[in-house]
């Protein structure tokens, strides 16, 4: 059986953490940054995590991480 590509936008996006969750950077932090509110932006400057019920569709994302 021949080899798995990762899929190039999952490799750039998210990173695998040392107990196995997947972590991300949320978005809506790029520009227009003046309209939104104080703690919206405070909620955003957290790491993202994927959810269990998505993690089988990663793993085919990223078959080698």
């Amino acid at each position: 059986m021949p080899k798995l590509k990762s899929h190039s936008g999952a490799k750039k996006r998210f990173s695998f953490t040392g107990t196995g969750k997947l972590s991300y950077r949320k978005a809506g932090r790029g520009h227009l940054l003046t309209c939104k509110s104080p703690s919206r932006l405070r909620k955003l400057r957290k790491t993202g995590y994927v959810d269990d019920t998505q993690m089988e569709y990663m793993r085919k994302l990223l078959p080698y991480s």
